[in-house]
């Protein structure tokens, strides 16, 4: 019964502090005959005579101090056969306490068990019910079942009891013999003093004798103070011990596991037969399951979490309390998640809202007008005028948001989903005016412009929507040469999550509305716009940022009627790229008509242009989107010229049954010019051949000085585009769509990525030819052409303008030009602003200083060695 094995414990409980008592209290009385009889072995050895006190000093007179004469061998083996005798009676003591704290400390459960298995009581009489309940747990399982948890959790809470009494046991055990060593070695060191004296034939009243004696009265009386703390100690511990029984958990995980099973297989804890546990029995910590649960959530016995004396944490205060610093201390765990759930959610409302102030005070205080490139941060006032609540759901956090967008300056910033051809109207406003001009020279935007009779003078805005590593090399330079980084595929697939942030900086930061005011200011009445196939769609695999460089496109356009800048469209990248140049978006193998992916990046191509052309046929862009690129630079030179051209008048139909009626453009693909007298002469009416001239790709013209290099232009470029303009002896329209005044191909990258250059004869690693005037002088080098602009001297500033002026010249005998490129970062040579701002380009495009027939003016004094 649970009353009987409470009172059985009880009475246990009070023999084993009985006993241990009656144990503490004879080791007392044997150290202190132990502590008498070393004063009284000093007290002989400085009286010389034997001490009444202790018997057992009497053994020890120091005869030759007394006047007898007596032999120290003999006196000595006397000493030490006592010392014998002494320690033996030690050992046996010890042995006695041994055996006594094996009664006082062995297991209660133990001797329970031997009390019952000895004196078994004898079953009452009882029905066949009652027996039935008795051969079965609380829980209904048989008491002889080994998967009884009742049984188990018994078992374990037995072993746990025999342990804690055993370890308790091991260490009583361990402070007596360290006691009982102490007091050997005060024996020992009490006797050899009196030994060594005796030996000695010095007086026995010597100062370091009385020395000795109160240095040993001195060790006693500490080894008391000792012995009382340890005894002190030894109690305190016992007291926690007893209060820790009394402590158990309330549920182990054992436990829990076998209720939690009990509850999902249905078995009730109130069932009939169902032992119900008092709160008597689990405060006296006979269940193995439980832990005293006190009010708002105590949890565990307290002694369990105190802390060493003199820890840095403190101890807890006399009243059983932890520190008033560590008030949560004895909070419950849910009291204390929520605490920490509110402070968690304190520290981020602290951290979130300030920031959240800065970037609204930061949009606010940028109102400029000319763009991130000119302020340093980008101007997004005009978020302030909508709500975020206008964004539907569906479009939140997407292309459409204006939110996420890194800059809003230009943009409509009112919501819709509206799309011509699939693409979106997002960020254009809905009313526009074409009564601007770009110049007294040339109409305003709603008056035809006099294509053929008016030469086209225009500037591109390359590197910005389709990204080029010489216009931008910022954006390249952060990567070694391992990493791989050459185009725009491989940038954005290594950027990987920040590509999107990036590039849309990139596109914010690298022109802005100033630009295309400059680009008027500079007499300049054409804007050729780049752009890439992934600002209308991306595809499978692709990494590239999609769609974000149409709205910024869209932008462009509005800006360029603003100023009176009539635009060319040029799609630069084509689905698995048209070339194989970095400035295709994919620097490699051409896929487009050709390749494993060829005939459907051709397919795709045209969907593409299906889209485009839908949209720039809307009556707003009739009038300043003016000329119409079908692909930028298709290498025939690799791509079978029928297949090309096939998908040419396929492109140029589908377009206008979409009803643009901007002048279409074809690409030369870099053939000879006089190739294309007898080539696709039955091409869509209002169709120009576009075809790109560089001498500093070209090694036959690089190597040229500089004088002569003015005059091949003059000589030989003029009368080339003369005749490839004209229907009867050429091909028929023809515009140049980019060429430069760079009179070498030293720009950083210029070449590719980590590619030399024919300059220095480092460009092709089998051919070390140095392709420049002086190469037989060995002087040719880059770094001079490399330096800052302004301090360019004036001799080699009116070259490189006669040398862009030539060019203009021989190119405005047919239908006009586009200068590569507007801006750059660093390549001064190849950036129309650069040198317009620098005094070598002509202050108004359209007002040259040199024409082809002009003298060449005489360069002969300026080096040609850059």
């Amino acid at each position: 019964m649970p009353s009987q094995s409470r009172d059985r414990d009880r009475r246990d409980r009070r023999e084993r502090d009985r006993t241990r008592d009656q144990e503490r209290r004879r080791r007392d009385r044997d150290y202190d005959r132990d502590r008498e009889y070393i004063r009284g072995r000093y007290e002989q050895a400085e009286e010389g005579t034997p001490s009444p006190s202790n018997e057992r000093s009497a053994k020890y007179r120091f005869r030759g101090e007394s006047g007898h004469e007596s032999n120290s061998h003999t006196d000595r083996d006397e000493y030490d056969e006592e010392r014998e005798l002494e320690r033996e009676r030690r050992r046996e003591r010890r042995r006695r306490r041994r055996e006594e704290d094996a009664l006082a400390y062995g297991s209660p459960v133990s001797e329970r068990r031997r009390e019952r298995g000895s004196s078994r009581p004898t079953d009452s009489p009882a029905s066949p019910a009652k027996r039935r309940e008795r051969r079965e747990d609380r829980d209904g399982y048989r008491r002889g079942d080994g998967d009884s948890p009742v049984r188990e959790r018994r078992d374990r809470r037995n072993r746990d009891v025999d342990v804690d009494a055993e370890a308790e046991a091991r260490r009583l055990r361990r402070r007596e013999r360290e006691r009982e060593r102490q007091r050997e070695r005060d024996l020992d060191a009490a006797a050899a003093v009196p030994a060594k004296k005796h030996r000695s034939m010095e007086s026995t009243s010597s100062a370091s004798h009385l020395l000795s004696v109160d240095a040993m009265a001195r060790l006693a009386a500490q080894h008391e103070d000792n012995d009382q703390r340890e005894l002190a100690r030894s109690e305190e511990e016992a007291r926690k011990e007893r209060r820790r029984q009394r402590k158990r958990p309330v549920v182990d995980d054992a436990g829990s596991a076998a209720l939690s099973a009990d509850v999902a297989e249905g078995r009730s804890r109130h069932k009939a037969g169902a032992r119900v546990v008092s709160g008597a029995y689990l405060e006296e910590g006979h269940s193995s399951d439980a832990r005293v649960r006190r009010r708002g959530g105590g949890g565990p016995a307290m002694e369990d979490h105190w802390k060493e004396e003199d820890s840095w944490e403190g101890s807890y205060d006399s009243r059983g309390g932890p520190p008033a610093w560590k008030f949560w201390s004895n909070w419950s765990k849910r009291k204390r998640i929520l605490l920490g759930s509110l402070l968690l959610l304190v520290l981020v409302l602290a951290i979130v809202i300030p920031v959240a102030i800065v970037v609204s005070k930061k949009n606010d205080s940028d109102t400029g007008s000319s763009g991130s490139s000119s302020s340093g941060d980008p101007s997004n006032s005009n978020l302030d005028s909508i709500s975020r609540d206008s964004i539907p759901s569906y479009a939140k956090g997407t292309v459409l948001d204006p939110f996420t967008w890194y800059e809003t300056n230009g943009f409509n910033v009112t919501f819709t989903n509206a799309t011509v051809g699939g693409l979106s109207l997002m960020g254009i406003n809905s009313s526009w005016d074409d009564s601007t001009r770009a110049n007294d020279n040339v109409p305003p935007l709603n008056k035809a412009f006099p294509y053929g009779t008016q030469p086209i003078r225009g500037v591109n805005v390359g590197g910005w929507l389709s990204i080029e590593p010489f216009i931008a090399p910022s954006l390249f330079k952060r990567w070694s040469s391992s990493d791989g980084i050459v185009d725009e595929y491989t940038l954005t697939k290594k950027l990987g999550n920040s590509a999107a942030s990036t590039i849309e900086k990139h596109y914010a930061d690298f022109i802005s509305e100033s630009d295309f005011e400059e680009i008027k200011d500079a007499g300049l009445d054409h804007v050729r716009i780049p752009y890439s196939y992934w600002a209308v769609t991306t595809y499978d695999g692709d990494p590239y940022v999609p769609k974000i460089a149409w709205r910024y496109l869209l932008r462009a356009i509005e800006w360029a009627r603003k100023n009176g800048l009539r635009v060319k469209l040029d799609l630069h990248g084509l689905p698995g790229s048209q070339n194989g140049w970095n400035h295709s978006g994919h620097l490699g193998s051409i896929n487009w008509l050709e390749g494993s992916d060829g005939e459907l990046n051709r397919k795709r191509s045209l969907e593409i242009h299906d889209q485009i052309s839908k949209f720039f046929a809307q009556d707003r862009y009739k009038n300043v989107v003016t000329i119409y690129g079908l692909v930028n630079e298709p290498l025939m030179l690799s791509l079978p010229a029928d297949k090309v051209l096939n998908w040419t008048q396929e492109a140029a139909e589908l377009v206008r049954k979409n009803g643009i009626n901007a002048t279409l453009v074809l690409h030369d693909g870099f053939l000879n010019l006089n190739k294309w007298d007898n080539m696709y002469k039955t091409h869509p009416d209002n169709m120009y051949l576009d075809t790109h001239q560089y001498t500093t790709f070209n090694t036959g013209e690089i190597v040229l000085n500089h004088t002569a290099k003015v005059e091949i232009i003059c000589n030989n470029w003029y009368s080339m585009i003369q005749e490839i303009n004209s229907t009867s002896s050429g091909w028929g329209p023809t515009i140049c769509g980019e060429w430069s005044q760079a009179d070498t191909d030293c720009a950083q990258y210029v070449n590719n990525v980590g590619r030399g250059t024919r300059w220095e004869g480092t460009y092709d690693t089998k051919d070390s030819t140095a392709y420049c005037p002086t190469a037989d002088d060995g002087t040719c080098s880059c770094s001079k052409t490399m330096v800052d602009p302004a301090i360019y001297s004036d001799t080699y500033k009116s070259f490189l303008q006669t040398y862009a002026e030539a060019q203009m010249s021989a190119f405005e005998t047919a239908m006009g030009w586009f200068y590569w490129t507007w801006r750059t970062e660093s390549a001064a040579q190849w950036s129309y602003r650069t040198a317009w701002k620098n005094g070598f380009m002509p202050s108004k495009a359209y007002s040259p200083s040199f024409k082809c027939g002009d003298t060449v003016p005489d360069f002969s004094g300026m080096p040609e060695y850059y």
